[in-house]
């Protein structure tokens, strides 16, 4: 049986989720007219929500100030922060779960192995600490739209993510870490399970009979890979935002 709240929709036990950067919006910049009045119709329609890695601050910057009223589930760092119709639901903490001892380690390590790498250019915030997750970026979070897409095109020649995230798995084989590359620049480390499939459990009591999820890195190692491959959910796999509202249309008939 479905939500009561959602019994306005024509379909109320169908849930449409989507990834942020590269599927609602183009990455680290903010959501177009066009997809926001998309995500209007289809919320008449069926439940909608949002699943990013990114904290709720910067999905705020990119979706939206009124984010938590446009979207029937907000799933910020994968779902460990959790909004059901602006509700926020119980969260967990990364910190509790790995202990300040081995935090410091994989800190450490991470910093040296950083300052070792040749790059063309550093900015800054290359560690970014938050609730369910690390984020690491080479070349650092404070990269300009200009700097992130030079940086994606090095990465993709020089493939410096892919060879730090292999050196982490060497020296931390007994974390239980994942380690998942998402965007352009960075890549995130979270307890295995803590995937974008995380969120998943929010909406289990719901009853939805249908989960869609649309999401841009849907390749193995991609960060939304596991939802993505998922039995629980249909997915599909877009290049852009502008891919994600002509998918919406065939589907939904907006």
């Amino acid at each position: 049986m479905t939500a009561p709240e959602f019994q306005y929709k024509e379909k109320p036990d169908v849930l449409v989720l989507f990834d942020v950067d590269g599927t609602l919006t183009p990455a680290r910049l903010t959501i177009s007219d066009e997809v926001k009045e998309t995500l209007k119709k289809l919320r008449q329609k069926v439940c909608i929500g949002f699943v990013g890695g990114s904290d709720l601050s910067k999905q705020l910057e990119q979706l939206g100030p009124t984010v938590l009223d446009d979207f029937d589930y907000s799933f910020s760092e994968n779902g460990l922060t959790a909004y059901r119709l602006g509700k926020e639901q119980a969260s967990q903490s990364f910190i509790n779960w790995i202990g300040e001892e081995q935090y410091n380690k994989l800190a450490v390590f991470i910093l040296k192995y950083l300052s070792s790498i040749e790059l063309p250019k550093r900015r800054g915030t290359f560690l970014e600490f938050r609730n369910g997750m690390i984020n690491v970026s080479p070349i650092g979070r404070n990269a300009s739209t200009e700097e992130r897409n030079e940086y994606e095109q090095y990465d993709k020649v020089h493939q410096i993510r892919a060879k730090f995230v292999e050196a982490l798995k060497k020296e931390f084989p007994d974390l239980g870490l994942t380690y998942s590359i998402g965007g352009q620049i960075s890549f995130d480390v979270f307890p295995t399970g803590w995937d974008k499939t995380y969120c998943l459990q929010h909406v289990e009591k719901d009853g939805f009979k249908e989960i869609h999820f649309f999401g841009d890195k849907t390749a193995k190692g991609g960060n939304d890979y596991e939802i993505y491959e998922d039995k629980r959910t249909i997915g599909h796999a877009v290049s852009s935002p502008a891919d994600t509202v002509r998918i919406l249309n065939e589907i939904f008939n907006l």
